[in-house]
């Protein structure tokens, strides 16, 4: 479907599903490979894949017409979406106490011990399925679902930098400081997003994380 004069949504499936984003982020590989040169950028999300069309690139009356037919002309994929790999990131965590103030509520919540809802944590390894909410913010795929815990019923109105929360089914990292409703288990040092650096953000879409536990455990 068309966003506007300049964009197009590949949607692919609805929801929160790790097949479906591994489908997005292939799809994504694949397009950001052949690099068409009306292509100026590419958002994926959960299950939709946004392309962002340079008009003057293209050379008929309607550029997104362009983008549809090589689209269209984009020969199908036989691999398998899942055994598309990105960087691999490892994060040290500081958990529990002053830097994961949530920590005790999400092990009663789920029936263990703060230092099993650690081991849990830091046992799997996390996708980037995309970035939002705020510049640099990864929202992982990959939590074991006896993590899983609702929201805070009202947000906090200032969350530190560096943040590690769950929020529902998914994990996630405050990459600066401001509000937000995400359970709070630990905080990293690892700086998510500098302007000053190229690319301004650490994670992309499609990355794997490894969270690391350090210091004291509870």
């Amino acid at each position: 479907m068309r966003l506007g004069e300049d964009a197009l949504l590949l949607r692919l499936g609805d929801g929160i599903d790790a097949d479906t984003n591994a489908r997005v982020h292939a799809l994504a590989a694949r397009i950001d490979a052949a690099r068409p040169p009306w292509l100026r950028d590419l958002v994926p999300a959960y299950a939709s894949l946004a392309l962002f069309v340079d008009a003057s690139a293209c050379d008929g009356d309607d550029p997104l017409a362009d983008a549809e037919a090589w689209l269209h002309a984009l020969p199908p994929d036989d691999g398998d979406p899942a055994s598309s790999q990105g960087a691999l990131h490892e994060v040290p965590v500081r958990y529990g106490g002053e830097h994961g103030p949530d920590l005790d509520a999400v092990a009663e919540h789920a029936g263990l011990s703060p230092r099993q809802v650690i081991e849990l944590h830091a046992d799997g390894e996390y996708r980037v399925a995309m970035l939002g909410f705020a510049p640099g913010f990864p929202y992982l795929l990959g939590l074991d679902p006896a993590l899983s815990m609702p929201r805070l019923a009202t947000p906090r109105t200032r969350v530190e930098a560096g943040s590690v929360g769950i929020g529902g089914e998914q994990a996630g990292i405050y990459p600066r400081p401001g509000p937000g409703g995400w359970r709070i288990i630990g905080r990293t040092e690892v700086v998510l997003f500098d302007p000053a650096r190229d690319p301004p953000s650490l994670l992309a879409p499609g990355d794997r994380l490894r969270f690391v536990p350090t210091g004291k455990l509870p």
